[in-house]
């Protein structure tokens, strides 16, 4: 069976975007730095992206508009649009959790959960991440779009691993 993966970036108190879905704070100490180390390391052994449309929009139209960053991977978008999909993007109008089951009973290797949190939230309250890769960027926003929910019960995860580069710190978790 394959892994899930959450690996996103966060701001130290917890929130993914800021109040108006930005992401241009994402960078450590020295914003020319390079921040992909641990991404770079990360994405050879993923050949899936799962993410919502909005998460695809921002990538789009403005992180890296006219050039796909998620070559030789199969992105699964999941919205209520009616988007025809391309070999590389489809465009998916299901559950979250049962497209991800049946992913994980496909043959291939590792399944990125890229966000937003429609996405996140109900894989997360059915227990089908089976890592957290969170990067603490050195910036504290006060508002935004949080990671995480109330959650009616707690979920106990064990540290794997930390990494620390430019002022961000990667936290690496398992569920126990």
């Amino acid at each position: 069976m394959r892994d899930t993966t959450l690996f996103i970036a966060m701001s130290l108190d917890g929130y993914i975007a800021d109040k108006n879905g930005k992401v241009d704070w994402l960078s450590g100490h020295t914003p020319d730095a390079d921040d992909m180390t641990s991404y770079s390391e990360f994405i050879k052994d993923v050949d899936t992206v799962v993410m919502g449309y909005n998460t695809y929009h921002q990538i789009v139209t403005e992180l890296s508009p006219g050039d796909w960053p998620y070559t030789g991977l199969t992105t699964y978008v999941l919205t209520h649009k009616s988007i025809p999909s391309t070999k590389a993007v489809k465009f998916a109008n299901e559950d979250t959790c049962s497209l991800v089951r049946a992913l994980k009973q496909e043959t291939g290797s590792g399944i990125w959960i890229c966000g937003g949190t429609g996405v996140v939230q109900p894989l997360i309250r059915a227990g089908m991440i089976d890592r957290f890769h969170l990067s603490m960027i050195p910036t504290i926003l006060g508002d935004g779009i949080p990671l995480f929910e109330t959650a009616s019960t707690a979920i106990k995860l064990k540290l794997l691993e930390t990494k620390s580069y430019n002022g961000i710190t990667d936290l690496i978790y398992a569920p126990r």
